[in-house]
């Protein structure tokens, strides 16, 4: 288990103090970590200027780099049960996501950007001006400061590195300091695939770190998963320096359930956007707006099946779910709970922390309100944990203005069996991803982003391109 820094393709164990990442199942340390410096910052972000100019990276040819990230996948699907394990000691998340969804969709995303790393095209154009020949070219940006969350630690880190590396550009890394355990061990796979030393630069610590690599003026983009509160900071210091910036923030999605729609596999479908990792997850339906008529056999149905989960360390198979990240997550979800409650919403399962042998762990019983209006808390603001809400409606007229009424836009979910009535209420609803009687699934070809205070930007794709390159256009005389 790597536990210091990656700078200049050396580990260290910097010049600062320590940190320790624990184990939400336990509460134990697992390690100690040295809390980045800003001289540490500034090593790093120094090691990956000087590689993106050095012959090593800036002259390595589109397929040698394919070739690199083809063997980093490799080599990552190789120990994928060490990064499944270590990512769910660190992290809490169930074996079943962690080695099942966490680390194959890593190995996706590797695999999907190689790919791309030989297609990175410009194009040319017929211009109004005689005698001359235009055409474009993508250039990757520079050095990008990829700070990543602590929900879905390797996997979000490789949404964001694979195509930046397949660009040309260098990296310097900020994982939370929550789970920075797979980052590092991913680096060490990178080493051993090829990549040339200061093209990946691993820094651990909290967010004085993170800001010294935002306002660092050697890093030419920053790319944020995390917070809405955070996710402005980065972009006001961003946009005072004019640095190019992704943001993937927060979100409360919404699953409208139509009238028509068939309730035991909605409830299903739900329950596992709702509960997946614990509900730590930005896309997580939080809440449901049932047809009135069919509010409270939803309610009850969903309560019965969240609260016969099993709760458990990610490390037991037999778990459903585990721990949620840390004891200042479960605290919160705690005081949301008690909002809720204070606010007359009707709980129907949960609403507490796990107790007995599971005491000493971060665990939350997975919670469900019923009766809960539009304008409390707990329908409005994320929680991040395992707290679902349900809210009746009775106009159809009303579901899109209501799923609306909130400033995040990163999901949603809508299940009927009209297509009609599914898609208009898709096409209206304000998110950037829509999921049509169907739980979230992802994939790297298709975007990934959210719309309004859930981020700007897209990650996945083309578009994950288009983040870490920029255009230059190139005019010649025929003359």
């Amino acid at each position: 288990m790597r536990t210091d820094m990656h700078i200049n393709g050396k580990w260290t164990g910097g010049s600062g103090s320590t940190f320790a990442t624990r184990n939400p199942a336990t509460g134990e340390v697992i390690a100690e970590l040295p809390e980045a410096t800003p001289a540490d910052v500034e090593a790093a972000v120094e090691a990956a200027a000087a590689a993106f100019e050095a012959p090593e990276w800036a002259g390595m040819l589109p397929a040698q780099r394919a070739k690199v990230l083809l063997r980093g996948a490799d080599l990552l699907e190789q120990r994928a049960d060490e990064f499944a394990r270590l990512e769910t000691t660190d992290q809490g998340q169930p074996l079943a996501i962690s080695a099942g969804f966490s680390v194959p969709n890593a190995v996706e995303h590797l695999r999907y950007y190689a790919g791309w790393a030989t297609k990175i095209t410009g194009t040319t154009a017929p211009l109004s001006v005689p005698d001359v020949d235009h055409r474009t070219r993508r250039e990757p940006l520079g050095v990008c400061g990829l700070i990543t969350p602590w929900n879905f630690p390797l996997m979000i880190l490789v949404w964001k590195l694979a195509p930046a590396l397949a660009a040309g550009n260098t990296a310097v890394i900020k994982p939370a300091e929550q789970t920075p355990l797979t980052t590092l061990l991913l680096a060490e796979v990178l080493d051993e695939a090829g990549v040339p030393p200061g093209v990946v630069n691993v820094v651990t610590g909290g967010p004085e770190a993170g800001q010294a690599l935002v306002r660092h003026p050697k890093v030419a983009k920053i790319s944020f998963t995390g917070s809405t509160a955070v996710g402005r900071e980065i972009a006001a210091e961003a946009g005072r320096a004019l640095k190019k910036v992704s943001l993937e923030l927060g979100g409360k999605a919404p699953s409208i359930i139509a009238a028509d729609a068939d309730i035991d596999a909605v409830v299903e479908g739900n329950l596992m956007s709702g509960l997946l990792n614990s509900g730590q997850v930005c896309a997580a339906a939080t809440r449901f707006y049932v047809d009135s008529s069919r509010a409270d056999e939803f309610a009850e149905k969903m309560a019965g099946a969240a609260g016969s989960m099993k709760l458990g360390p990610g490390l037991d198979e037999s778990t459903q779910l585990g721990p949620v990240a840390s004891l200042e997550q479960l605290e919160q979800i705690d005081r949301y709970v008690d909002i809720g409650r204070s606010e007359g919403a009707h709980l129907l399962t949960g609403g507490g922390r796990a107790d007995g042998e599971l005491a000493n762990g971060y665990f939350y019983r997975p919670t469900v309100f019923g009766g809960v209006a539009q304008d409390m808390r707990i329908a409005r603001e994320e929680i991040f944990g395992p707290v679902l809400s349900v809210l009746p409606y009775d106009d159809p007229e009303e579901l899109a203005p209501r799923a609306n009424d909130t400033e995040y836009g990163l999901a949603a979910y809508v299940w009927s069996r009209d297509i009609g009535t599914a898609n208009r209420l898709a096409h209206q609803v304000k998110a950037g991803t829509v999921w049509i009687n169907m739980p979230p699934l992802l994939d790297a070809g298709a975007p990934w982003g959210g719309m309004k205070a859930s981020g700007a930007g897209r990650e996945m794709g083309w578009e994950a391109v288009e983040a870490f390159t920029e255009v230059k256009s190139i005019w010649t005389s025929l003359s």
